[in-house]
């Protein structure tokens, strides 16, 4: 890596006192701090709680007697030469714990701050006092780039196959391929996932990538906030939504390069108001298999955290992740429940929902990677007026309760999809009884008119299905003024999708 690369250089340059960096790639964080001291000529003194205070870069030597506890080598510390660097690993939380170390850790900052010495921060988790903020600068490490994971993935293999000779078929197609399933992870996941690969059978080909995929799902899903989605689901199979289906076939041609030479910019993203069980959530998992993209799904219940400031973070992370991984198709399902308190009066999360809202409108704007954001959402008064101005979304579509012809189809997918035959069915008699139900709620009563003939072994027939829409009454009609009110309310401001 370059030294105008290294995120680090710029901030000793600048004589940054304190720097923080939170991440779990500790090796990586602390290769940029050793490059970075090189490059601005400065001896390199580190910490950690296991070893104590170690002076120099020798493995072994210059160490510090008693300085374990981290108070004690931050004093020790301030009577070292200058310019000197001193990094710290896992100290953060140290000082969230004990107040000498908190103030050992504010009148060593205050020295560096006269000095052109600096303290480098590299931490697993957040926990630290808000002073650690006031004064240090924070460092986001980007994921590995294309060329940086292909190295990543070759320096692996090259490191097994020392050990024993490994049989590896993979072409230049197959990399890129790999290289493209293995984008924003970190380089140690990365490592270990082909690490993983190998272990068993000492061969690495185009048979790994699907198991490349399966273990970056499992990653995926272990953060809580980005999950993988898979996408069995295709257009097609939805009914009606003709509008937004044309709307989406035209959109995605707008990707290639000939659409950006024409002078089209990629597109950014749609937000799908409407009635629950209308299909919004089908509809972001069929848009990644027509495109052909993975699908992350981004939870904002999941983005609060106790530590002051992490919410903010963790939401940024989970964006440059998404950024790196793309192309792809970013789903927030029911947005309005992430971001309820920024317009709600009495909201006592201290202007955290506000601010994070900010990140996402201002990522909205700016973000230039090819992410493409599908929103949804149920419940248009909990939703922030400024989502909804235009801009934001390159179109906002309204999917409203099915018309009779779009609920007959709904009723052939469904019983198509349980193995029966829907020309054997009355599917205008279906869809003329089912006014006002949304497609969930056909597929619902499908799935119970079968239940009551499983039970009296007897085939299903048209009058068992009525039986059902007869005996549970839908949304619209136990939510009526609710259902009505966002009708009304989306009638001039959104596009109907249907």
């Amino acid at each position: 890596m370059p030294s105008d690369a290294n995120p680090i250089t710029p901030l000793l340059r600048a004589r940054h006192p304190a720097i923080s960096i939170v991440t779990a790639d500790e090796s990586h964080a602390v290769e940029l701090a050793y490059r970075a001291a090189a490059d601005c000529g400065l001896e390199v003194a580190r910490w950690s709680a296991v070893v104590g205070l170690r002076v120099g870069m020798v493995e072994g030597q210059g160490l510090v007697d008693n300085t374990e506890h981290p108070a004690a080598a931050l004093f020790h510390a301030a009577t070292l030469g200058e310019p000197v660097l001193l990094l710290t690993l896992d100290l953060a939380s140290h000082l969230e714990s004990d107040p000498r170390t908190v103030r050992a850790w504010r009148e060593l900052v205050h020295r560096f701050e006269h000095t052109r010495s600096h303290l480098v921060m590299v931490d697993h988790e957040p926990s630290r006092p808000p002073i650690v903020d006031e004064y240090a600068a924070r460092v986001d490490l980007p994921f590995p780039d294309d060329d940086e994971i292909e190295s990543l993935v070759m320096r692996t293999l090259r490191s097994f196959n020392r050990e024993s000779k490994l049989d590896i078929g993979v072409r230049e197609r197959d990399m890129d391929t790999i290289v493209r399933n293995l984008r924003g992870l970190s380089r140690r996941q990365i490592e270990r996932i082909i690490a993983d690969c190998i272990a068993t059978d000492r061969t690495f080909d185009r048979s790994d990538i699907t198991r490349i995929l399966e273990q970056k799902r499992r990653l995926l899903s272990g953060t809580g906030v980005l999950e993988h989605v898979d996408t069995p689901a295709d257009l097609e199979g939805i009914a009606g939504l003709r509008r937004l289906k044309r709307w989406l076939g035209a959109r995605e041609r707008a990707f290639g390069p000939d659409a950006k030479d024409f002078g089209l910019d990629p597109p950014r993203g749609v937000l799908m108001l409407g009635v629950q069980g209308t299909g919004k959530s089908l509809t972001a998992k069929a848009v990644a298999t027509a495109w052909s993209r993975p699908l992350l799904r981004l939870d904002p219940g999941r983005l609060y955290n106790k530590y002051v400031g992490e919410s903010d973070r963790t939401l940024r992370d989970a964006l440059a992740q998404a950024e790196a991984m793309a192309p792809i198709v970013l789903w927030i399902d029911e947005i309005e429940k992430g971001f309820a308190a920024v317009g709600g009066a009495g909201s006592n999360d201290g202007g955290l929902s506000k601010r994070m809202f900010g990140t996402l409108l201002t990522w909205m704007n700016d973000h230039t990677s090819p992410v493409f954001l599908i929103a949804t959402a149920n419940d248009i008064d909990a939703l922030p007026p400024e989502l909804l101005r235009k801009g934001r979304f390159d179109e906002i579509f309204f999917v409203d309760l099915p018309a009779e012809d779009v609920r007959r189809e709904v009723f052939a997918i469904h019983l198509r999809k349980r193995r029966r035959d829907p020309e054997s069915f009355d599917l205008d008699a279906l869809a003329e009884a089912s006014g006002g139900f949304s497609p969930a709620e056909i597929e619902q009563a499908v799935v119970a008119a079968l239940h009551n003939t499983y039970e009296t072994r007897t085939g299903l027939t048209t009058d068992h299905v009525l039986e059902v829409l007869a005996e549970s009454p839908p949304l619209s009609v136990t939510a009526a003024e609710k259902v009505a009110h966002l009708q009304a309310w989306a009638k001039d401001r959104c596009v109907p999708a249907d």
